[in-house]
């Protein structure tokens, strides 16, 4: 059995991580309810206009919004990985990995590995990918250290460029959608060309006779991009509640695990104590009794 003082040092260590996970699961729950406010806004928004795009998509005759549109033979494809900055988030990130390695191994397992580019929206992906053989694009990262449409915008815009200038065949973005604080599901989407079937939803779009101003092509040139960029931002948003979700429920479980620990450490505390009472004891009165037999 374990001595006194170590049992001590045990107890006071894990009241102290006890401490810190039990103020982690309070500031992620903080985080969570405005990142839950922040998606619960967008998500109208983003449907609606993705259900305005299928109903234009028909529309897109113009060479420079085909583009948008039209599938092409996957030689080269982009990958945008989010994850968190930080861990003690339970499977959260990992969960993300698995499926983007599960993504590369169904649809792109005939693609030469340099031909495969994963994009990292924070550093946890990029750290489970270092060591492969993809070729990792880091310039956006750290884009959760400073998280606003105009800066997940401006990643779109270069996404877009390169999509339209022929880098790449495909774009698909992997990300933990927010259902609930105990909740994440992960979702792989296609970015572009743009996938329609999801707004469709089995269902033959619901024709709108829309009046155009200024005209049909300068709406759709300017609404296509805006709609992608909009499902992207939607993806970090959605991945930003997910991990203060996966966070909180994480530091919960931790904080019960440390008090479980706590009261098995103090059972064995009490019984290293009376043992030693015990013993104690027992040497006074086997003195005693040899004093006397003296």
């Amino acid at each position: 059995m374990a001595n006194l003082k170590e049992v001590r040092t045990r107890i006071s260590s894990t009241i102290s991580t006890q401490q810190i996970t039990k103020a982690m699961k309070l500031v992620s729950a903080t985080k969570l309810r405005k990142a839950q406010n922040t998606i619960i806004q967008m998500r109208p928004y983003s449907e609606k206009l993705s259900a305005i795009l299928s109903n234009l998509a028909s529309s897109a005759d113009d060479d420079n919004l085909k583009v948008f549109f039209q599938s092409r033979m996957v030689k080269n494809t982009l990958i945008i990985v989010v994850t968190s900055d930080r861990g003690l988030c339970g499977p959260f990130n990992a969960n993300i990995s698995k499926a983007a390695k599960a993504l590369i191994e169904s649809t792109y397992n005939d693609l030469d590995a340099s031909n495969i580019t994963l994009m990292f929206m924070g550093k946890k992906g990029f750290e489970n990918f270092k060591g492969s053989k993809f070729t990792l694009d880091t310039n956006y990262r750290d884009i959760f250290q400073n998280q606003n449409a105009e800066n997940v915008f401006k990643v779109g815009d270069n996404i877009i460029d390169d999509f339209i200038k022929g880098k790449y065949d495909e774009v698909r973005v992997v990300y933990n959608q927010f259902k609930n604080a105990a909740t994440q599901i992960v979702k792989v989407e296609r970015l572009m060309p743009v996938d329609l079937s999801h707004l469709i939803k089995g269902k033959k779009a619901h024709s709108i006779d829309y009046i155009f101003e200024p005209g049909k092509v300068e709406i759709l040139q300017s609404l296509v991009p805006q709609a992608i960029k909009t499902q992207l931002l939607k993806a970090v948003l959605d991945s930003s509640a997910s991990e203060h979700g996966a966070r909180m429920v994480a530091m919960d479980k931790a904080t019960e695990n440390a008090g479980e620990l706590l009261k098995n450490l103090r059972l064995q505390y009490n019984q290293a104590r009376q043992a030693a009472i015990t013993t104690e004891i027992s040497e006074i009165v086997g003195g005693a009794a040899a004093m006397s037999n003296s």
